[in-house]
């Protein structure tokens, strides 16, 4: 009964209410104000973005080229070296003594060839008249041709023992960033064998990047891109990870010969200078790559577009402030706007501010603007 009374004066009380704001007013509700705008129609390039990982333009393993105890290292660990720079040495004594022997043993074979072809001439003088047999003549010049063989031989031992000379001390085969040294002075190291450090060259340095099959048959189609016609050489730019706009300039110069069948992607690969050695091998980072030709765009606000189920609409305007829905297709962003694909012809006046106040077919009233040719990116 109590409920029934509480109700019954709730009804009765309803008419004693304030009345709305616009009959109050005594006129129907007026049409809510909205930004509108027309698209910025220019001339643009699709980019697209692509994660990939740095890595050295040149690397090295350095290893011993013969056996024996480490000396000295010769550099510090982290350091950048040139080509020939000293990085380690092994002891030469033995190397030195095996050079020295070999020298004498040229000489000596030098010694035995001199006298050989001093014999050899003799020999044939006194061949002239006939004091000399055909046989003895015949050894002689066989003497004469093994002491050349043993000099030659000589020689070339001699020169295998500078080289192993040569080789106790270990220099930077390229220039480039090394690592630490992995071998101490007093431990053998053996030919071939033991991995004393690495060096990696850095200026320039090389950035790696996977391509959908998708995206790289759309790219092939594209008379400027790097996997058309064209060819590598396409400007590209990268970003760091810690980096909000890709701008380190750089080129593609290689686009693998086959995609990988496991994850359908093509393994691509762009170069750019490194003069300040900032970039390190091993860096993730993302590159942006044209991802069409340049073409006549339309671009919007992101803010103008609104979702619809499964759908992207902006709502246009009428001259009489109707307002009417239109399907597009968004593209990438492009200097701080959306690109509309498919949807407007760009001479249409568009919803830019205050979407929440717009319905289908309700009349709005417009405030318009005009839109700069480049905006900002808004930051957090």
């Amino acid at each position: 009964m109590h409920t029934y009374a509480t109700a019954l004066l709730t009804l009765l009380a309803l008419p004693l209410a304030a009345p709305p704001q616009a009959h109050a007013q005594g006129g129907p509700a007026s049409p809510p104000p909205v930004v509108v705008a027309k698209p910025v129609v220019k001339d643009i390039v699709e980019y697209d973005d692509y994660t990939g990982r740095f890595e050295a333009s040149e690397s090295v393993e350095v290893r011993a080229r013969v056996t024996g105890y480490l000396d000295s290292v010769d550099f510090v660990d982290g350091a950048m070296v040139k080509a020939g720079d000293p990085l380690f040495t092994i002891d030469p004594r033995p190397y030195q003594a095996a050079f020295d022997r070999a020298k004498s043993l040229v000489e000596q074979a030098q010694s035995r060839l001199d006298f050989a072809q001093s014999d050899l001439a003799r020999a044939e003088n006194l061949r002239t008249t006939g004091n000399i047999a055909d046989q003895l003549l015949d050894q002689r010049r066989q003497a004469f041709l093994q002491a050349q063989a043993e000099l030659a031989a000589a020689k070339a031992s001699a020169e295998s023992s500078r080289l192993d000379l040569e080789f106790t001390k270990i220099r930077a085969p390229i220039g480039g960033r090394t690592s630490r040294h992995l071998v101490s002075a007093g431990n053998l190291v053996r030919v071939n064998d033991t991995l004393l450090t690495t060096i990696v060259a850095v200026d320039p340095i090389r950035f790696y990047f996977d391509v959908d099959e998708r995206s790289y048959l759309a790219y092939a189609r594209t008379a400027s891109s790097a996997f058309g016609p064209k060819g590598t050489g396409t400007d590209v730019t990268v970003a760091t990870s810690d980096e909000r706009d890709p701008k380190r300039p750089g080129k593609l110069d290689f686009v693998d010969n086959r995609l990988d069948e496991a994850t359908g992607t093509v393994r691509t690969r762009a170069i750019l200078p490194n003069a300040d050695l900032y970039l390190r091998p091993g860096m993730f980072g993302r590159i942006r790559i044209p991802g069409s030709d340049r073409y006549r765009g339309i671009l919007v606000p992101d803010e103008a577009v609104a979702s619809d189920q499964d759908r992207r609409i902006v709502y246009v305007v009428a001259d009489d402030g109707s307002v009417t829905p239109r399907a597009i297709r968004p593209g990438p962003m492009e200097d701080g706007y959306r690109v509309v694909r498919e949807g407007l012809k760009g001479d249409e006046t568009i919803v830019v501010n205050g979407l929440m106040r717009v319905r289908p077919g309700v009349k709005v009233s417009p405030q318009m603007t005009t839109l700069p040719p480049v905006r900002e990116r808004k930051t957090n």
